[in-house]
């Protein structure tokens, strides 16, 4: 049953929750050292950076996947909680600029009973937009700490099966783009059947698509429609300003193999299909589709990336950023095979296409029992100051990547 919007706030009161941090010392990381002023953990950086432990499920954090900075070292935070359904919230803490006293965060609960939200992205009415499962809605940006009044704009987006998430990303002229993941792996039904055409991409509202809503000048929605399709699950989306290219992480059909089929990099087209879910990588047919489906007929990745990398989030750094991820497509791999758990960056070209090897920010992320767990990236924030803030959602850890003082 579908809940009034007010419900979002419920249980708040009139005033929110603050939830108390303390430093972690008995978290999923050991501890050495400082890093900023905070604990540092140990991960590979490149030379003269370091990774500090701000937070873990000792402050409350639960299954933290997204961050926002609203304003100058004011940040927001969605935990999904789990997976379950009503069970998210959206937070609020804050961090001391470089040179001032390290204090760790504590969180306050701005929102709760969110259903298994994700997306969060500051829209251009200056309010925040958040992505539940089955709707979008607004959120004015009030004193710190003040409960919210989430405004919904768009509702009864397709909220079932394997991938319900909403990310959502601003492209030009104040068009919003939203994931709608397919329902299923690889279009197979409880028989194993996998038909052409797949059911879930037919219809009114065809799932493995991402959507293009036109907002009116008040920011009402005006109309909602399939932009690209054949993408099983969008939830990486960046748009890059300039040469205005919608850019997506796929994360593509789970094959048992460790090195297929690739995860990709796609620049979305309006109209175009992607392959999902009859074809993989470099327009090759997915198992089940050999011979069915002409896979000369999808849109070709723009780039290939390791299997089962699975990106979680893309940002894309304008060149102009005073910060050391300027130019940059900075993307969180969030598998726990070989090719995922870091956090990497590629350059951008004068067309916005990522170009060469990946640089790597954060890496090294391999289980070392008393050391550090497998590493789990689902969200990030560049802040004002140029630090990366990096939340995994298993390991319940919020971690800082930063510079250290010459």
């Amino acid at each position: 049953m579908r809940r009034p919007a007010a419900t979002i706030i419920a249980a708040l009161a009139a005033a929110t929750t603050a939830v108390s941090c303390t430093a972690a010392a008995t978290g999923p990381y050991a501890t050495r050292g400082s890093c900023a002023g905070f604990a540092r953990v140990d991960l590979q950086t490149p030379p003269g950076y370091c990774v500090a432990l701000l937070a873990d499920g000792s402050s409350g954090l639960r299954f933290p996947r997204r961050l926002l900075e609203v304003s100058p070292g004011r940040f927001w935070l969605v935990d999904m909680g789990s997976w379950e359904p009503g069970r998210g919230r959206l937070l609020e803490f804050s961090l001391p600029a470089p040179g001032e006293r390290p204090v760790p965060p504590t969180f306050t609960v701005l929102a709760e009973r969110l259903d298994r939200p994700l997306g969060l992205a500051l829209g251009p009415d200056g309010r925040v937009w958040l992505g539940e499962a089955g709707r979008i809605s607004r959120i004015a940006i009030g004193s710190p700490g003040a409960p919210i009044e989430p405004e919904v704009v768009i509702d009864g987006l397709p909220a079932t099966g394997a991938h319900p998430l909403k990310e959502i990303v601003f492209g030009a002229n104040g068009r919003l783009y939203v994931n709608v993941g397919s329902a299923s792996d690889a279009c197979r039904d409880d028989a194993g059947t996998q038909a052409v055409p797949c059911p879930e991409t037919e219809g009114a509202q065809p799932r493995a698509a991402v959507y293009e809503a036109t907002l009116g000048r008040d920011f009402a929605l005006q109309s909602i429609k399939p932009f690209a399709r054949g993408l099983r699950n969008s939830v990486a989306l960046a748009f890059v300003s300039g040469p205005n290219l919608l850019l997506q992480g796929e994360n593509s059909i789970d094959y048992p193999d460790e090195t297929a089929p690739p995860e990709e990099l796609n620049v979305l087209r309006e109209g175009a299909h992607y392959g999902w879910p009859y074809c993989t990588g470099p327009r090759t047919p997915a198992r089940g589709y050999e011979g069915r489906f002409d896979c000369g007929k999808t849109e070709p990745a723009a780039v290939l990336w390791p299997a089962h990398a699975a990106p979680l989030q893309l940002i894309a750094v304008p060149a102009a950023a005073e910060n050391p991820f300027a130019g940059q497509l900075v993307v969180a791999w969030h598998g726990y095979r070989a090719g995922g758990h870091r956090v990497v960056g590629f350059k951008l070209d004068a067309r916005g296409r990522p170009v060469g090897a990946a640089r790597v920010w954060i890496g090294g992320w391999t289980a070392a029992p008393g050391v550090r767990p497998l590493g789990a990236p689902a969200g990030m924030a560049i802040d004002t100051h140029g630090r990366l803030l990096v939340v995994e959602d298993r390991h319940k850890t919020l971690l800082m990547l930063v510079r250290e003082p010459r």
